[in-house]
């Protein structure tokens, strides 16, 4: 039977949708990362998200061959949505989540935890765009991503680098009070939560991180592209918090 730290320092969540041919070697590396060189407890969180192949299968095998791997199956899409799930009822001090391909260096792991755990900083981001990065993508990929990081600058006035980078961690408490207002659980939901932080006054920690592009990547940039538009139009429009409810009036003396 496998062991699990209930109450681990850091949770890492891998989203995964029909990822059958990459799961198990992602998940046998991260493993091994973590065994080897991660001074923090830990726990793997395989979040599945309504996959159609064989991933699920895989990911509960792997969870009972390897200790501190945890399997979350989500029934609806949507990458936000497993994020939201996964972080949402984790013991964990913080939360953290990387894309399965690993195409960030797992060394960047250590220094983007680690500044969320002594209470420097409440949320913390890979960036491929700052200095210090290196990164091997394809000259569309690269154009795309610069392209909307300008874009969330100049409409959100974002003063983070790197909106997209699948790497990012947050205190959990931070970050389950905005999971309350985040409303996207799609791609969208990174470049929400971030601004939200942002907006809130937060510390948002940057890491920058070693970066190799997945040939095989799931995302349809056009589709997603439309998506995170429409998702920017929306965090445009003014933003109003509920106000917190009065207190019941005391009863004039009259009414006594």
């Amino acid at each position: 039977m496998n062991s699990l730290r209930r109450n681990p320092q850091v949770d890492v969540v891998v989203p995964v949708y029909n990822e059958q041919g990459a799961l198990a070697t992602s998940i046998r590396l991260l493993h091994a990362h973590l065994s080897t060189t991660f001074p923090f407890t830990w726990r793997i969180v395989i979040a599945d998200n309504a996959s159609s192949d064989a991933t699920l299968g895989l990911a509960r095998r792997l969870a009972r061959e390897l200790p501190d791997v945890e399997v979350l199956h989500v029934p609806e899409k949507g990458r936000g949505r497993a994020l939201r799930a996964a972080w949402g009822s984790s013991p964990a001090d913080v939360v953290c989540y990387m894309d399965v391909d690993l195409s960030t260096d797992l060394a960047a792991l250590l220094p983007l935890v680690a500044p969320l755990l002594s209470g420097h900083s409440d949320l913390a981001i890979g960036t491929r765009l700052a200095h210090g990065a290196r990164i091997e993508r394809s000259p569309k990929r690269e154009l795309v991503s610069r392209a909307y990081n300008a874009l969330l600058r100049a409409a959100l006035r974002a003063r983070f680098s790197d909106a997209q980078c699948g790497f990012k961690a947050g205190r959990t408490a931070v970050v389950r009070d905005l999971l309350a207002d985040v409303r996207d659980d799609g791609w969208f939901f990174d470049t929400e939560l971030l601004v939200l932080a942002q907006r809130r006054g937060l510390r948002i920690h940057e890491v920058p991180v070693d970066w190799i592009e997945d040939p095989d990547s799931r995302v349809a940039i056009v589709a997603t592209a439309v998506e995170d538009l429409r998702g920017v139009a929306r965090l445009m429009l003014p933003q109003r918090r509920p106000l917190p409810a009065l207190p019941p009036a005391e009863p004039t003396p009259a009414a006594r």
